[in-house]
Protein backbone atom coordinates (compact mmCIF):
# COMPACT_ATOMS: atom_id res chain seq x y z
CA UNK A 1 0.00 0.00 0.00
CA UNK A 2 1.16 3.41 -0.92
CA UNK A 3 1.65 5.94 2.05
CA UNK A 4 -1.68 7.98 1.06
CA UNK A 5 -3.73 4.65 1.81
CA UNK A 6 -1.71 3.84 4.68
CA UNK A 7 -1.97 7.42 6.26
CA UNK A 8 -5.79 7.39 5.55
CA UNK A 9 -6.70 3.89 6.95
CA UNK A 10 -5.06 5.06 9.84
CA UNK A 11 -6.97 8.24 10.08
CA UNK A 12 -10.20 6.30 9.59
CA UNK A 13 -9.16 3.65 12.38
CA UNK A 14 -8.32 6.44 14.47
CA UNK A 15 -11.66 8.24 14.63
CA UNK A 16 -13.39 5.34 13.62
CA UNK A 17 -16.01 6.30 16.73
CA UNK A 18 -17.26 9.26 14.93
CA UNK A 19 -18.52 7.08 12.33
CA UNK A 20 -20.00 4.90 14.20
CA UNK A 21 -21.96 7.86 16.20
CA UNK A 22 -23.30 9.04 13.23
CA UNK A 23 -25.01 5.94 11.94
CA UNK A 24 -26.31 4.73 15.11
CA UNK A 25 -27.82 8.38 14.83
CA UNK A 26 -28.71 8.65 11.27
CA UNK A 27 -29.95 4.99 10.94
CA UNK A 28 -31.99 2.82 12.85
CA UNK A 29 -31.70 -0.93 11.13
CA UNK A 30 -28.22 -1.91 11.31
CA UNK A 31 -27.90 -3.35 7.88
CA UNK A 32 -28.83 0.39 6.72
CA UNK A 33 -26.17 1.44 9.70
CA UNK A 34 -23.40 -0.96 7.42
CA UNK A 35 -24.53 0.84 3.86
CA UNK A 36 -24.16 4.34 5.65
CA UNK A 37 -20.65 3.51 7.37
CA UNK A 38 -19.80 2.12 3.96
CA UNK A 39 -20.86 5.39 2.14
CA UNK A 40 -19.47 7.67 4.15
CA UNK A 41 -15.95 5.90 4.18
CA UNK A 42 -15.98 5.90 0.15
CA UNK A 43 -16.91 9.60 0.48
CA UNK A 44 -14.10 10.27 3.02
CA UNK A 45 -11.49 8.47 0.62
CA UNK A 46 -12.66 10.50 -2.73
CA UNK A 47 -12.22 13.85 -0.48
CA UNK A 48 -8.91 12.97 1.02
CA UNK A 49 -6.95 14.97 -1.23
CA UNK A 50 -9.09 18.04 0.02
CA UNK A 51 -7.91 17.55 3.46
CA UNK A 52 -5.61 20.45 3.63
CA UNK A 53 -4.52 19.56 7.59
CA UNK A 54 -5.64 23.14 8.66
CA UNK A 55 -7.65 21.72 11.15
CA UNK A 56 -8.19 18.35 12.92
CA UNK A 57 -8.48 15.50 10.74
CA UNK A 58 -11.92 14.48 12.92
CA UNK A 59 -13.01 17.97 12.25
CA UNK A 60 -12.92 17.37 8.78
CA UNK A 61 -14.33 14.17 9.49
CA UNK A 62 -17.29 15.30 10.59
CA UNK A 63 -18.41 17.72 8.81
CA UNK A 64 -18.14 15.27 5.12
CA UNK A 65 -19.95 12.13 6.96
CA UNK A 66 -22.45 14.39 8.14
CA UNK A 67 -23.12 15.47 4.83
CA UNK A 68 -23.00 12.10 3.29
CA UNK A 69 -25.46 10.78 6.14
CA UNK A 70 -27.70 13.47 5.31
CA UNK A 71 -27.78 13.00 1.47
CA UNK A 72 -27.82 9.07 2.34
CA UNK A 73 -31.20 9.45 4.67
CA UNK A 74 -32.75 11.87 1.67
CA UNK A 75 -32.25 9.37 -0.99
CA UNK A 76 -34.14 6.71 1.12
CA UNK A 77 -36.33 9.02 1.16
CA UNK A 78 -37.48 7.21 4.66
CA UNK A 79 -39.82 10.02 7.28
CA UNK A 80 -40.12 9.38 10.89
CA UNK A 81 -43.11 10.06 10.48
CA UNK A 82 -43.90 7.09 8.61
CA UNK A 83 -42.91 4.96 11.27
CA UNK A 84 -45.68 4.55 13.98
CA UNK A 85 -44.59 5.12 17.61
CA UNK A 86 -44.38 2.60 19.73
CA UNK A 87 -46.29 2.20 22.67
CA UNK A 88 -43.94 1.48 25.26
CA UNK A 89 -40.83 -0.55 26.14
CA UNK A 90 -40.71 -3.51 28.11
CA UNK A 91 -37.99 -3.26 30.46
CA UNK A 92 -37.49 -5.62 33.66
CA UNK A 93 -36.87 -3.99 36.88
CA UNK A 94 -33.94 -6.04 37.93
CA UNK A 95 -31.34 -5.03 34.95
CA UNK A 96 -27.53 -4.10 35.85
CA UNK A 97 -26.02 -0.61 35.76
CA UNK A 98 -24.46 -1.80 32.70
CA UNK A 99 -27.69 -2.84 30.96
CA UNK A 100 -29.53 -0.08 31.97
CA UNK A 101 -27.65 2.75 30.75
CA UNK A 102 -27.53 0.33 27.51
CA UNK A 103 -31.56 0.57 27.26
CA UNK A 104 -31.23 4.13 28.27
CA UNK A 105 -28.99 4.63 25.39
CA UNK A 106 -31.31 2.89 22.51
CA UNK A 107 -34.17 4.72 24.08
CA UNK A 108 -32.44 7.39 23.29
CA UNK A 109 -31.44 6.59 19.83
CA UNK A 110 -34.63 5.60 19.10
CA UNK A 111 -36.05 8.92 20.09
CA UNK A 112 -33.07 10.72 17.77
CA UNK A 113 -35.13 8.59 14.29
CA UNK A 114 -38.01 10.70 15.04
CA UNK A 115 -35.74 14.23 14.57
CA UNK A 116 -35.09 15.85 11.40
CA UNK A 117 -31.45 15.78 9.46
CA UNK A 118 -30.84 19.53 11.28
CA UNK A 119 -31.56 18.59 14.52
CA UNK A 120 -30.02 14.64 14.24
CA UNK A 121 -27.03 16.84 13.29
CA UNK A 122 -27.32 19.10 16.18
CA UNK A 123 -27.00 16.55 19.03
CA UNK A 124 -24.07 14.88 17.28
CA UNK A 125 -22.01 17.74 17.46
CA UNK A 126 -23.16 18.33 20.54
CA UNK A 127 -22.88 15.12 22.28
CA UNK A 128 -19.12 15.26 20.71
CA UNK A 129 -18.49 18.06 22.90
CA UNK A 130 -18.06 20.55 19.61
CA UNK A 131 -17.77 23.90 21.03
CA UNK A 132 -21.02 26.04 20.17
CA UNK A 133 -18.57 28.48 17.40
CA UNK A 134 -18.12 25.08 15.45
CA UNK A 135 -21.17 23.67 15.46
CA UNK A 136 -22.71 26.98 14.42
CA UNK A 137 -19.95 26.42 11.10
CA UNK A 138 -20.98 23.27 10.71
CA UNK A 139 -24.54 23.99 10.36
CA UNK A 140 -23.92 27.44 8.89
CA UNK A 141 -26.18 29.39 11.77
CA UNK A 142 -25.14 31.37 14.07
CA UNK A 143 -23.41 30.51 17.73
CA UNK A 144 -26.70 31.69 19.25
CA UNK A 145 -28.97 29.73 17.34
CA UNK A 146 -27.01 26.58 18.10
CA UNK A 147 -28.00 27.34 21.75
CA UNK A 148 -31.62 28.01 20.96
CA UNK A 149 -31.92 25.03 18.90
CA UNK A 150 -30.52 22.85 21.27
CA UNK A 151 -32.56 23.55 23.90
CA UNK A 152 -35.31 22.69 21.96
CA UNK A 153 -34.38 19.74 20.26
CA UNK A 154 -33.30 18.51 24.24
CA UNK A 155 -37.14 19.55 24.66
CA UNK A 156 -38.32 17.88 21.84
CA UNK A 157 -35.99 14.46 22.66
CA UNK A 158 -37.58 14.45 26.34
CA UNK A 159 -41.17 14.61 24.93
CA UNK A 160 -41.07 11.88 22.11
CA UNK A 161 -39.07 9.85 25.06
CA UNK A 162 -42.37 10.57 27.37
CA UNK A 163 -44.49 9.86 24.38
CA UNK A 164 -42.52 6.51 24.16
CA UNK A 165 -43.69 6.04 27.46
CA UNK A 166 -40.19 5.79 29.37
CA UNK A 167 -39.08 8.13 32.08
CA UNK A 168 -35.72 9.24 30.81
Amino acid sequence: MDTKETQFLQLIRENKGILYKICKIYQDDPDDRDDLLQEMVLQLWRAFDTFRGDSKFSSWMYRVALNTAIVFFKKQKRRPDDQPMPAQFDHADDHSAAEEKEEKLAIFYKAVQYLNKVEKALIYLYMEDQPYDDIAATLGITPLNVRVRLNRVKNKLKDIIKEMNYEY
